[in-house]
């Protein structure tokens, strides 16, 4: 018997043990250990929760973790309940699936004022994330700003502009329905440093704003190429611009509007022991597509700043670290002697859900060929970690476990929701009857 441990129960995390399941069939035994008692990663805490159709995926989730061999481990904190050293002395392999969880910061002068909230942060208030419940967002301001110019940038355009109706059938945390119906924002201003031909924003996310019952996309055509040129570029990116030409032909007739400020790169933020402001500076692109700025400046009011320019890994201690790609440092997915990196861990925070399929069979196959199928390793795996665990007064939560949570959360759903979130670990964990 083979013994893996995968940290993190995110979309790596899980395709990665449905990889080892295919290699190793019966002679593995897998744990997916997460620090949070739910399972799920990104598809739980970063999906839009108007997204319900990606958020599905967990459905096919659920049948590997419901695997003989597979176990979930969920409340286990890595380095505070058990270290990776003792992890190595366990199992065969150690797989850091933790994902890139933390916002990377935007980094000029002012970005520490009250009312600069990062993507992840914000995000994650919204969806409920135990760490990010308490965020408080001020929302009582007429502007917002949002930087970026992909979809997470959408998508927190569109939940700062929805109507509370338009949230029917999502499972948004009541806490944030309830500050955003009561929010004063009228404006939403989306900043990308480069061009429409430059975005990374697909067409199905960028043509709900075209749709919204309260809120009207605006654009400045100056800002784009001469039509023509759009026959350039791939399907997908076309489609895209073609939703943003089509933005500038509707009615400006409804009490929000969502600006498109295309070449315009943040500089600074300022204001008086708040965000009050965000001086922008114009650029233009270089030869080689790359923003510079013209040295023109213009102020964007607002009392809300929202960064969308990326995510990174939080480094462990021990483990090597690739500070300038904010990942852990690995060769092909290896770090070390039984000790591998997939997803955005392994990548950095790049590609879609769907990415981390081939990324976590590509380190599994590596897997296999440094602990071959039908060999024993000798490690005590699974029973060994609860021995340890139990040893130090941690009561983990198993897949039956989190499927009670997952009940108490449906049954305490508003009307037309599909659950209402715990967003403490307390109330996961009193939901359990502990």
């Amino acid at each position: 018997m083979r013994h893996v441990a995968i940290i993190g129960s995110g979309p790596a995390g899980f395709y990665s043990a449905e990889a080892l399941q295919k290699l190793y069939g019966e002679g593995v035994a897998i744990d997916l250990i997460d620090r949070l008692p739910v399972p799920y990663g990104l598809i739980r805490s970063g999906v839009a929760p108007d997204h319900q159709s990606i958020k599905a995926v967990s459905k096919r989730y659920d049948k590997t973790a419901l695997s003989a061999n597979t176990r979930f481990v969920g409340n286990v904190t890595l380095g505070q309940d058990v270290s990776v050293e003792e992890l190595k002395g366990l199992y065969d392999a150690i797989i850091l699936a933790t994902g890139a969880p933390h916002d990377r910061p935007i980094g000029i002068p002012g970005s520490d004022l009250p009312g600069v909230i990062g993507s992840a942060a914000f995000v994650g208030w919204y969806n409920g994330h135990p760490d990010f419940a308490g965020l408080d967002p001020p929302l009582g301001v007429a502007g917002a700003a949002v930087v970026g110019n992909g979809n997470v940038a959408l998508d927190v355009a569109r939940i700062l502009s929805k109507t509370r109706a338009e949230f029917a059938g999502s499972d948004i945390a009541g806490y944030a329905l309830d500050a955003l119906e009561a929010s004063a924002i009228r404006r939403v201003h989306v900043l990308g440093r480069r061009g429409p031909h430059q975005i990374q924003m697909t067409p199905k996310e960028l043509g709900e704003l075209g749709h919204l019952q309260g809120a009207a996309p605006r654009v400045d055509l100056a800002d784009f190429p001469a039509a023509e040129e759009d026959a350039t570029l791939d399907p997908g990116l076309r489609k895209s611009v073609a939703h943003l030409r089509d933005f500038a032909d509707l009615p400006q007739d409804k009490a929000k509007t969502i600006d498109f400020d295309f070449f315009a790169a943040p500089v600074r933020i300022e204001g008086e022991g708040r965000v009050e402001r965000v001086i922008v500076e114009r650029t233009r692109l270089d030869d080689q597509q790359r923003a510079v700025g013209t040295g023109e400046t213009y102020a964007v009011d607002c009392g809300l700043v929202v960064t969308c320019i990326g995510y990174q890994t939080p480094p462990i201690a021990g483990i090597p670290y690739d500070d300038a790609r904010g990942r852990f440092a690995n060769d092909g997915g290896r770090i070390g002697d039984g000790l591998w990196a997939v997803g955005w861990a392994r990548r950095g925070p790049s590609g879609t859900i769907g990415t981390n399929r081939p990324d976590g069979f590509e380190v599994a196959d590596k897997i296999a060929a440094a602990c071959p199928p039908g060999s024993d390793g000798g490690k005590a795996g699974g029973a060994g970690l609860d021995s340890l665990l139990e040893s130090r007064g941690v009561s983990p939560v198993a897949f039956d476990d989190w499927r009670r949570i997952e009940a108490a959360e449906t049954a305490r759903a508003r009307e037309g929701s599909p659950r209402e979130k715990f967003a403490s670990i307390a109330e996961m964990i009193a939901a359990l009857g502990r």
